[in-house]
């Protein structure tokens, strides 16, 4: 009999597990149905709400807008549990903890299951599957047609009928990636070397190799992942249309549970240095308001002037100033660019078309004649990029961000138009484990390398440039400007990871018929993944159109109540 009691609770115990399990998946599968549902729950659980602490007296607490009908929301002795079709003992509820959602796309979920009287509970943190997932992630294998002088239309390589036009790039002999690799697109491989799962689009029956060798000479790839391993199928995942939707999560009359947090939001033609110690430099000089309200239909029609994002003008020491001004990092949150507003009269910042800020000429750091952006680029002597459209990098008026320096903290920066990285972009060693940094491009990331009117190199050392940040470019490429100027740069090192529509070039290598590198241009390719991505996120990144939530962590603890309900 006491072998038969033992039995009966070890299965008791086995099923309450199972059920806190399903509880998880529950949550898991409304949260793949409905990317709004992290919003929901019960505000009265003390899970949902972390107590305040010496170490942490202001904590982020739970938003919820109301339990949504959900019998797992219960609480207490008389509180709902969902049941478990097909079963007539097991049920479960759950709390949730979205208080860091808004900030690094963490839910925290305490699942509880119950069957007699054995309740188990387990926590899980569940984290959006997204770009970050990938040291390496492209739609297109191809050059982008908007940065090159391409007239292609972009399709995949895999796929009939393909433009021959279109050039797709391959992964060199001297390309090491040491993280999780994706493309939508078919991957073209000479004697590269990748460390972690490859992933890839191309699927065609009959084909020898998951991917294309482009010359008989290039040397076997490396698959080092496992023995035996090579590249794998897997659907491909789909780009957003923009980035606009972050623009968002600077609006200032949204802090209910849509934007708690609202960021900084900049206009124009806009410069950060990040300085060692959690702050930066911004020089912003189009900024009226750097947080802005809506009507009803989502038109600005007001706004803010957040002392946190800094002070709008031209006076010393103010974002319009010759030297800009020094704020803190807006931890754990986004600081967006966008384009000056020149149709949208009542927009807090607004400017007609033929009207500047005080002060501002839109010439580059050579004066005179030469066109730009006003804060210095193009640099004196430096010939602007001129793309396939016609139209010159450095615009007056768009929203470009030129960043570089050292980072403390958390924090995501995206532009409407172009993300220059214009030097070293490195963590800081304070806090090493607490820095994180997310760059978001509507339009290309792009690795400054400028030159002059003989199109030489500007700036010739070959030291190289490290960037650390998980970087994305929306509509475009992540690339070196003038990449193929004589002259080698060194290794561009990336920490963390890299997104984009289009493949993009940072360098170009000149070989013999045995494969021997004669000479190259621009980067070497140093990627390195930063393995925090695959349980956090920068601020508020940008997520693929659809996406699901994967379990990053999962802990069992102590029971969240007792057998009849109520709470331990």
């Amino acid at each position: 009999m006491s072998g038969l009691v033992k039995s009966n609770g070890d299965q008791d115990s086995a099923a309450a597990l199972a059920a806190a399990y399903a509880g998880i998946e529950d949550y898991q599968s409304r949260l793949a149905n409905d990317n709004t549902y992290q919003q929901y729950g019960n505000a009265a659980s003390t899970f949902s709400n972390p107590p305040k602490t010496s170490a942490n007296p202001n904590p982020y607490v739970s938003k919820f807008t109301s339990a949504n009908g959900n019998d797992a929301f219960g609480l207490g002795a008389s509180g709902t549990w969902a049941k478990i079709p097909g079963s007539t003992r097991a049920q479960y509820r759950y709390e949730v903890d979205n208080s860091a959602y808004y900030s690094t796309g963490i839910i925290r979920l305490r699942s509880t299951g119950e069957v007699g009287t054995t309740v188990r509970s387990e926590v899980a943190e569940l984290k959006q599957n997204g770009f970050i997932n990938y040291l390496y992630f492209t739609d297109y294998e191809v050059s982008d047609p908007a940065v090159s002088n391409l007239n292609c239309t972009p399709t995949y390589d895999w796929k009939t009928p393909h433009d021959s036009d279109c050039t797709e790039l391959q992964f060199g002999p001297s390309d090491d990636l040491q993280g999780p690799v994706h493309s939508n697109d078919s991957l073209l491989i000479c004697g590269s070397k990748f460390e972690s799962t490859v992933e890839t689009g191309y699927r065609v029956a009959g084909t020898a190799k998951p991917y294309n060798i482009p010359s008989s000479t290039c040397s076997a790839a490396q698959f080092t992942y496992q023995a035996g391993y090579a590249p794998v199928y897997s659907p491909p995942i789909t780009m957003p249309a923009t980035n606009l939707n972050m623009k968002q999560e600077t609006r200032s009359d949204l802090t209910d549970t849509t934007v708690p947090r609202p960021g900084c939001l900049y206009t124009g033609p806009t410069t950060i240095t990040f300085n060692d110690g959690g702050t930066m430099t911004v020089r912003s000089p189009w900024t009226v308001k750097t947080n802005w309200t809506a009507d009803a239909s989502g038109n600005p029609n007001g706004g803010i002037i957040s002392g946190d994002c800094g002070t709008p003008g031209t006076g010393v020491g103010q974002l319009g100033s010759s030297t800009g001004q020094t704020i803190n990092v807006p931890q754990n949150n986004l600081i967006y660019v966008q384009n000056v507003p020149h149709t949208t009269s009542n927009d807090p910042n607004y400017y007609s078309t033929s009207a500047k800020p005080t002060g501002l000429s839109c010439t580059g750091a050579a004066g005179g004649s030469t066109t730009g952006n006003g804060l210095g680029y193009p640099a004196a002597g430096e010939v602007a990029p001129t793309y396939a459209s016609g139209t010159a990098s450095y615009g007056c008026d768009t929203g470009d961000v030129f960043v570089k320096g050292t980072v403390q903290g958390k924090v995501t920066v995206a532009a409407e138009n172009y993300v220059y990285v214009t030097d070293d972009l490195k963590y800081s060693t304070t806090d090493a484990s607490n820095n994180l940094l997310g760059l978001v491009g509507n339009g290309a990331v792009w690795v400054y390398n400028p030159v002059d009117s003989n199109g030489a190199l500007l700036d010739t050392s070959n030291t190289g440039i490290t960037i650390d940040a998980a970087i994305l470019s929306v509509l475009h490429t992540f690339q070196v400007q003038n990449y193929k100027a004589a002259g080698f740069k060194g290794n561009l090192t990336v920490l963390g990871s890299i997104a984009q529509k289009f493949r993009g070039a940072v360098g170009s290598t000149t070989s013999d018929r045995n494969g021997n590198v004669i000479s190259r241009t621009g980067y070497t390719k140093v990627y390195l993944y930063d393995s925090r991505l695959r349980y956090t996120a920068p601020p508020k990144f940008l997520t693929p159109v659809s996406t699901s939530y994967g379990v990053s962590t999962l802990t069992e603890t102590k029971p969240a109540f007792t057998a009849n309900g109520g709470d331990r």
